[in-house]
């Protein structure tokens, strides 16, 4: 079994001294033994400057060429980052990581789809707060108040109806989304066989990437797991 490793330092100076790389390497090698052999090593060092890896395209372009699998010696925080993940899930080259072994590629899609959560949340907080600044009188552009309530009601009926249709056609699929995911397969692939099966999203639209990451996070919130289809 070959391994290109991946390593990460955050300043080029700790770079040059190898300050942090030793554990990191120890890590990695720790992992390999017994497993096969490092045929490549890439370093990134990251300045918080900027979002590109350069280093991780080599690594990828070289696992792929050599049918060798990528070993991140340090996932952590990188599991929350999406473009990462994004990067990693459409290589097509089979990752794994040091400090996390259980890094698959399916776990890999259920890291992004929590970090794709984590930004809905964010978004449904912000709504929350302008929600309450509305409460406390604050005007937020213009209101029809003699139907104020009638919206009101209406708007969350119609929202409720729309949640409940969308989390019964996630549990109709996860199973198809799941299987093609453990084959393999990334976010915009999944998406093409979908469509390719004559499957349709909730919305009866084509899908894509993201509807596909709504499943999985539909999945991670436990919403569709009273159909027995749960990850």
């Amino acid at each position: 079994m070959k391994f290109v490793t991946y390593l990460r330092v955050s300043t080029e100076r700790q770079g040059q001294s190898g300050l942090g790389l030793e554990a990191q390497r120890a890590a990695v090698a720790a992992h390999v033994a017994a497993r096969g052999e490092v045929v490549a090593e890439f370093i990134e060092i990251e300045s918080g400057k900027r979002s590109d890896r350069p280093e991780l395209a080599k690594a990828l372009a070289v696992a792929k060429r050599a049918g060798a699998i990528l070993l991140i010696a340090k996932l952590d925080r990188l599991a929350r980052n999406v473009a990462f993940i994004a990067n990693l899930l459409e290589s097509g080259v089979e990752v794994t990581a040091a400090d996390m072994p259980e890094a698959n590629r399916f776990v890999l899609h259920i890291m992004a789809a929590v970090a794709e959560q984590e930004g809905r949340a964010i978004s449904e907080r912000t709504r929350a707060a302008l929600a309450a600044a509305r409460a406390r009188g604050v005007k937020l552009g213009w209101s029809m108040p003699e139907r104020k309530d009638e919206q009101r009601r209406a708007s969350a009926s119609g929202a409720l109806q729309n949640v409940l249709k969308a989390d019964q056609h996630a549990a109709s699929v996860l199973h198809l989304v799941r299987q093609h995911v453990e084959q393999g397969a990334s976010l915009r692939q999944v998406a093409s066989q979908l469509n390719a099966q004559g499957v349709r999203t909730a919305r009866g639209g084509a899908w894509h990437a993201g509807t596909v990451r709504n499943i999985l996070a539909r999945s991670l919130e436990g919403r569709i797991e009273r159909t027995g289809c749960a990850l």
